[in-house]
């Protein structure tokens, strides 16, 4: 390999994730096999129940495998213990919802703080990110408002602050405009798009939508749980 090629962030060989029901089993995802670099911008496209949001809860570490090998970031997810994954979704993954999933008992900046928080880092150092990430991302007034007091828009990139607030290696983006309108959605695809850019960091979007096409550097299409994928130019 050369040298300067970016080192591979994902590594999937055989990958499987099955759920019993009944006497039979319903497939997840099925044999995937996935190499993707590390500072890729990976658009995961797939019907409904096509294994979009399987396989990235493989990623973030929040469901295991039934069988295959998969690595992130050098860690391997199969064989990690609780301990491991748990360090492992606060180091290395930032999760983005399409349902937002904020706190709705805490401020904008109390949600975007709290990962850092639980990762054990100290308050004044995560306060002072969060606000930086807060104003960068247009919401520098509304820091001591709650989620209920925000628009789609705000309340998705309050999320997506609060994905960053431990700079992970590697965002993972599960339908992150399916709540939003056209404009809203247009501008949380383009500011993940733009750390894809400016920063380098690896995402990965599972979306319906249209909109990150041109923005993607890896393809990616998941039917009845089997991955195919294709190189942009």
């Amino acid at each position: 390999m050369n040298p300067s090629e970016p080192q591979i962030l994902i590594a999937a060989d055989g990958l499987t994730r099955t759920y019993a029901l009944g006497q039979g089993e319903v497939v997840g995802v099925l044999d995937v096999d996935l190499a993707v670099r590390a500072g890729e911008m990976v658009v995961l496209k797939g019907d409904s129940g096509s294994g979009k949001s399987t396989l990235l809860a493989l990623l973030a570490g929040f469901d295991r495998p039934t069988r295959g090998r998969l690595t992130v970031a050098g860690r391997d997810l199969v064989q990690a213990t609780p301990a491991q994954l748990n360090r492992y979704r606060r180091e290395v993954v930032g999760m983005v919802f399409q349902s937002f999933n904020l706190m709705p008992s805490l401020s904008v900046l109390e949600n975007v703080c709290l990962p850092a928080l639980l990762a054990g880092r100290r308050l004044g150092e995560v306060r002072a990110k969060a606000e930086g990430l807060l104003a960068g991302l247009g919401l520098g007034d509304r820091m001591p408002h709650y989620p209920s007091q925000l628009s789609g828009g705000e309340m998705q990139r309050t999320a997506l602050a609060r994905a960053l607030i431990n700079d992970p290696l590697l965002i993972l983006a599960d339908e992150p405009t399916g709540n939003l309108d056209s404009r809203n959605g247009q501008a949380v695809v383009e500011l993940l798009a733009g750390l894809n850019r400016d920063q380098g960091r690896t995402v990965v979007i599972a979306t319906h939508s249209q909109i990150a096409d041109p923005y993607a550097t890896l393809h990616l299409s998941l039917a009845d749980g089997r991955l195919s994928e294709a190189k942009v130019p």
